[in-house]
């Protein structure tokens, strides 16, 4: 299968669109993959066999190398008049945010349009319309600003310690996602990278 090059956004550019913003609405595509057909000469491509039988997929799957840029391609074509305006979209989720109330139901009214014109359903026990403060991509957001989720947070402050390669791989990898917000941070994480490399013995010690 042939990599599909089409980038996911950065988080960091699309936080940079929120300045000022007071008002948010959180919308979540139901099974966002399987909303986009596979091209008819390309089902057999995702054959796999049960001791049920042999079975295709006619909607794209998750797990396949291309479906989060397939998604995120669709969907910032799909919103493209909205994106750096009023609505920020990565994979399968979508931020509408507004400085004012009134705005905030123009630019919901125009989206769910848009979605409603093409099909794309939304799982509404995962929506949440009129915020102030919005849960969104391991971020808080309100007026105010953008802070990291506390939860995540506390996943780092508690992570247990390490005993292989492979967990401080995890650790950096969540930890890693703040990087922005951490001055620092690689040399911070020295330490830690330096154990992931294959010609140095896996030794936890206080450093």
């Amino acid at each position: 299968m042939v990599k599909n090059r089409y980038p996911l956004p950065r988080i960091d550019d699309l936080f940079d669109q929120l300045q000022g913003a007071s008002w948010f609405s959180k919308i979540d595509l139901r099974s966002g993959y399987h909303q986009v057909r596979v091209r008819e000469e390309d089902v057999e491509k995702t054959a796999f066999q049960t001791r049920y039988g042999h079975y295709e997929f006619v909607v794209m799957p998750f797990g396949l190398t291309n479906t989060p840029a397939v998604l995120m391609d669709l969907m910032n074509r799909v919103c493209r008049p909205m994106l750096d305006r009023s609505v920020i979209v990565f994979i399968d989720d979508i931020l509408v945010y507004s400085k004012t109330r009134e705005q905030h139901e123009e630019h919901l009214r125009e989206l769910l349009g848009v979605l409603r014109r093409e099909r794309l359903y939304a799982k509404f026990s995962k929506c949440e319309f009129w915020l102030r403060e919005v849960q969104f991509l391991g971020h808080l957001v309100n007026q105010d600003g953008i802070l990291v989720d506390p939860p995540k947070i506390e996943a780092v402050m508690y992570w247990e310690v390490p005993k292989s390669p492979s967990d401080i791989r995890s650790f950096l990898g969540l930890a890693g996602y703040y990087r922005r917000i951490i001055q620092n941070f690689s040399k911070i994480a020295v330490p830690l990278t330096r154990l992931t490399r294959k010609a140095v013995d896996f030794r936890w010690g206080h450093e």
